[in-house]
């Protein structure tokens, strides 16, 4: 996601609007020599000339030409980064009452401009609407406009009502989507008269509802050209499919973009592929009963999601073409890969380094182990290297199988045979037999294990958890049991998902060599009955607080990674230092009363031990620990109320 300031936006409306002159430059608010006295002669809205303001804004193209958003707001400092225009109401609910829009990109103080339009002061409103683009409005849609005024003003409910009515008069396309914020002064009237707020319908917000009635949110900025297509069991999407979303599926091919109606887990692996792709993901309310986008279904259009909103239009198929050509690289990629080692390692003796012939999953998770980390955090296990799979499709003939298939003229041009083609091919790799030299070696890793443990084998490639290309859900990992017998079925298994249909498709998308991609796999034991598990990244990737780590957790074996249809995660923003704290943006529909997933305790080990990842990490990608770096590291609860550290990639921002 880019670096927005949506948070801002939502706090934007908890502080008092104050006249500022900006900083810097000709001070435009200096007004005439009538100062706020109001002795220049008046002049009406009507006669207003655009560089000072208008009479009336008809739709949101002139609101945002007439607002202000930026960092010169001088004594404002709240105000940074936010869209908003200030207007002045004169003698409101009076046949003399005058509305001013000011064009706050050059007037951003009242008294001045009242002074230069000739307002003594005297029976005058003075306020500012600003965009939240994340809260729901009284139509049930996404954005939500708020009107607040001078900190110690405190107006009736008819007063507001006036206000508000004087204000949709003039700016239409408002209706429904304009609401009150009441300030510090006017906090008790708002409290005397809240029944009749109620009664009337009348949107209100309040400081505690800064993560509430969220109805938009940008899980990835970005734009993106293709068919827009609901989603439903058949759908078969492609990457040139823009895709509406009730629920959010686990898994998806590369696609060009996504609507869901449903809130999103930002760290679940779609989103994780949005991001890596830069295609734009967001959750908007009851998308599907939006007018505008149930009519482009089925549409070539133009999507872009933004931390101010979200906008889609028809779109040409030159359009759709440009857009593909500009973001497919030109030239073929090789992932590097090292065949050299030919021994299964424990974790303990690899290093960060090693990723070249394990991978980054299997090398990151051996490198924690070298942080000093809480007792007992990391699972211990060890990594079969890249020439294993190397040496296996060789001798089996399925490289040359492989190969066949992709050189095939239909197989290139048909998506559904691709789809078949490579379940077929999976199939084989499956039921192969392990060349017995590596059965062997697999066997001796297999009894180090205790007797009856289950083992996860998880994949650990050359084309994923990378600086850049997260990979995420690419590839799949398998429970090895007791009962199944010799290791290599699940090892082959996870080999196997190297030729799934969504990993051949991105790494054909991005002209990556599917010969030179090798798969590795990391071995330790399985964990069942889990209390939680989690997703924790060492900055705040979806608000945007300063100072926070942004974690997501689910109950049970319910992964944030991949969520269950109907889920619903804890979000916690925990402070970097324990006098921070930690603030709960969101509580899990699985935790019983004011409970969280995750306890104080494990908090607190939490904070420490992603410090620690987070520096360590940045000295081992010689990146600044200060600079656009995170790390994404998954994280649960066993059975006996232990917090484990099971994976840590580089976000990708």
């Amino acid at each position: 996601m880019k670096r927005s300031l949506a948070l801002l936006t939502l706090l934007c409306v908890s502080l008092p609007v104050c006249d500022a002159q900006p900083g810097g430059g000709r001070n435009r608010n200096s007004g005439g020599r009538g100062g706020f006295g109001g002795s220049r002669e008046r002049i009406e809205p009507k006669d207003l000339k655009f560089e000072m303001g208008v009479a009336a804004v008809p739709d949101r193209e002139l609101f945002v030409k007439l607002s202000y958003q930026g960092k010169d707001v001088g004594r404002d400092p709240y105000l940074a980064d936010i869209q908003y225009v200030k207007f002045i109401l004169e003698d409101p609910g009076t046949d003399a009452a005058r509305l001013y829009f000011m064009n706050t990109g050059n007037y951003r103080a009242h008294p001045p401009y009242m002074g230069m339009v000739g307002i003594s002061g005297r029976n005058v409103v003075r306020g500012a609407i600003s965009w939240m683009p994340r809260h729901g409005n009284a139509l049930g849609g996404a954005g939500l406009y708020v009107m607040d005024f001078q900190p110690n003003n405190s107006y009736t409910f008819e007063e507001i009502k006036t206000i508000h009515d004087a204000l949709i008069v003039k700016a239409p396309f408002l209706k429904g989507r304009l609401g009150f914020h009441p300030l510090s002064g006017n906090l008790r009237q708002y409290e005397a008269d809240r029944l009749k707020y109620e009664q009337a319908g009348f949107t209100v917000h309040l400081d505690s509802d800064l993560y509430g009635n969220i109805a938009f949110l940008p899980l990835n900025d970005g734009v993106s050209v293709g068919r827009l297509r609901l989603m439903d069991k058949e759908t078969r999407p492609t990457s040139q499919d823009i895709l509406i979303c009730r629920s959010l599926p686990n898994q998806l091919p590369r696609i060009a973009g996504v609507l869901s109606e449903a809130r999103q887990t930002p760290l679940s692996h779609v989103n994780l592929r949005c991001v890596q792709d830069k295609v734009p993901n967001a959750f908007i309310a009851n998308a599907t009963e939006d007018s505008i986008i149930s009519s482009l279904i089925g549409k070539l259009v133009r999507y872009e999601v933004t931390a101010d909103g979200y906008s889609i239009r028809k779109a040409t198929a030159a359009e759709q073409e440009e857009f593909l050509s500009s973001r497919r690289p030109r030239q073929s990629q090789t992932p590097k890969r090292d065949l050299s080692v030919t021994e299964i390692r424990p974790l303990r003796e690899i290093s960060f380094d090693d990723s070249g012939s394990v991978g980054v999953k299997a090398s990151n998770l051996a490198a924690m182990h070298r942080f000093k980390l809480a007792d007992d955090m990391l699972p211990n296990g060890v990594a079969v290297p890249f020439s294993f799979y190397d040496r296996f499709m060789a001798e089996t003939g399925l490289y040359d199988e492989a190969r066949k298939l992709l050189e095939n003229p239909e197989f290139k041009q048909n998506p559904e045979r691709q789809q078949t083609a490579l379940k077929e091919l999976r199939k084989k790799i499956e039921n192969a037999d392990m060349p017995a030299e590596l059965a062997a070696k697999l066997a001796k890793a297999q009894s180090a294990f205790p007797k009856a443990t289950s083992l996860r084998c998880r994949s650990s490639t050359n084309n994923e958890d990378l600086p850049g290309f997260s990979g995420a859900g690419l590839y799949d990992s398998y429970t090895h049991k007791p009962d199944e017998g010799h290791l290599s079925k699940s090892v082959k298994q996870v080999f196997a998902s190297l030729w799934n249909y969504r990993a051949y498709q991105e790494r054909e998308f991005y002209r990556v060599d599917h010969f030179a991609t090798a798969m590795g796999v990391l071995i330790h034991p399985n964990f069942k009955n889990e209390k939680a598990n989690g997703v924790a990244v060492t900055d705040d990737v979806l608000y945007e607080s300063k100072g926070n780590y942004y974690l997501n957790t689910q109950p049970g074996e319910d992964l944030v990674t991949n969520p269950d249809a109907e889920s619903s995660a804890e979000e916690i923003l925990l402070g970097w230092w324990a006098e921070d704290g930690h603030t709960i943006v969101r509580r899990s529909a699985d935790a019983t009363g004011n409970a969280t997933l995750i306890s104080r305790e494990h908090l607190t080990t939490m904070r420490k031990s992603l410090g620690q990842i987070h520096g360590r990490f940045a000295k081992l990608y010689r990146v600044d620990p200060d600079s656009e770096f995170a790390m994404e590291v998954e994280f649960k609860i066993t059975s006996d109320d232990r917090l484990v550290i099971k994976q840590a990639r580089p976000w990708v921002f």
